[in-house]
């Protein structure tokens, strides 16, 4: 299936096949987790820069979510194989990083399992966005896996998978606004649901093992036994969180208002990374 943008790179939505990209897309899992992460605030062309969203175009949308699927996917397929990516997907604009930290996680075999069905999601999201985004999609940054210390145990493992699958989810809900073709406001619902899926298997994972968890920011919802709900919708609509830009940056990158750091050391690549 041939996904390459050869159009302008403004114009991904007719540069795909509507009927492909649903195809695609309904086994792409988290693969746009990040679209709505540009909602209420811009990138950065250069150190200060910051466009509005109104000036950024679908490849710097779908090239963030690409630097968030490269993580998910190196934290993945590391705690479940020991190793990351092929290096066939590492290439693109900017600048190509290492990954660092990363080990295999012992598991018990429904813990494994699980991690393995999400790892898989993860590198076939990667490839997506990839051959979607064509000439256009950015390099692997580098990737400090144990940016918060070496994840070595099934316990820290569920900790850190939890914060990855709740704050996608998060970022989720303000892509609607950001979205102008009904194709990819389709697919988008459709990896809202998978997302939610994988956040609330995760969730129940954390429950049923009484892993403890840390709040990733002011407004993060814990499961038990650290929190009390299972779910991280808010309490007064049932409505799921939803996080800037920049509180999803502040959160990958350690530390607030910031320009890298934590699990991107040289940051995002792209236009959308300050």
């Amino acid at each position: 299936m041939d996904l390459t943008v050869t159009e302008d790179k403004n114009s991904i939505p007719t540069a795909l096949d509507r009927r492909q990209f649903l195809r695609s897309a309904g086994v792409a899992g988290a693969s746009l987790l990040a679209v709505g992460m540009v909602a209420g605030c811009g990138g950065s062309t250069s150190p200060g820069a910051n466009p509005s969203t109104s000036s950024l175009s679908d490849v710097d949308i779908l090239n963030f979510a690409l630097n968030l699927e490269y993580l998910e996917a190196e934290f993945y397929a590391y705690a479940t194989t020991g190793s990351g990516l092929n290096p066939s997907l590492f290439t693109g604009t900017g600048t190509q990083g290492a990954t660092t930290g990363g080990v295999r996680v012992t598991m018990d075999a429904a813990t494994m399992a699980i991690a393995t069905e999400i790892a898989n999601d993860e590198m076939e999201h990667v490839a997506f966005l990839r051959s979607a985004l064509g000439s256009y999609a950015v390099a692997k940054p580098a990737i400090n896996l144990a940016a918060l210390g070496s994840v070595n145990t099934q316990a820290l493992f569920l900790a850190i998978a939890r914060a990855f699958e709740d704050v996608g989810v998060s970022a989720y809900a303000g892509a609607a606004p950001l979205i102008t073709s009904k194709t990819y406001l389709q697919a988008a619902a459709q990896i809202l649901a998978v997302e939610a899926y994988h956040a609330g298997n995760i969730r129940l994972q954390v429950a049923q093992q009484s892993v403890s968890t840390a709040a990733v920011d002011s407004q993060d919802i814990l499961p038990p036994p650290s929190g009390t709900k299972y779910f991280t919708n808010d309490s007064t609509n049932a409505l799921s969180l939803i996080r800037t830009p920049r509180q999803v940056l502040d959160i990958v990158y350690g530390t607030v208002n910031v320009a890298r750091g934590g699990f991107f050391p040289a940051a995002m690549n792209g236009t959308i990374n300050r």
